[in-house]
């Protein structure tokens, strides 16, 4: 993230990932460009957050990586969401959520 407004709660990043990853495989700066989209700019994910991310995921089985050529005839690492991946992403939202509700009665209070 680049800047203090924007920074993640602590393992949103791999949750947005994977909700990205749902979508559609993508290459790594395909990744970074859908949640800054996504987020209208509030989320600006850098290479040095998002990377060793990708890792840490492909190593717990919740993504796969392969090959590709990109739109522009460029052979790039594509990352794909496993069974794993799409257990995990249910799971986080369903947290997720629980989480968001709770911080919202917090601050109603």
């Amino acid at each position: 993230m680049t800047d203090k407004s924007s920074d993640l709660v602590q393992g949103t990043l791999e949750m947005l990932v994977l909700k990205t990853l749902a979508l559609e495989p993508m290459h790594g700066y395909g990744i970074a460009l859908r949640i800054e989209q996504i987020s209208n700019g509030v989320f600006q994910v850098n290479p040095g957050s998002l990377f060793p991310a990708l890792a840490r995921m492909e190593r717990g089985g919740k993504i796969k990586a392969e090959w590709r050529s990109t739109e522009n005839n460029r052979r790039a690492k594509y990352y794909l969401l496993t069974a794993a991946g799409r257990k995990a992403l249910k799971e986080e939202s369903q947290q997720w959520g629980r989480q968001i509700a709770a911080i919202n009665r917090i601050m109603e209070a």
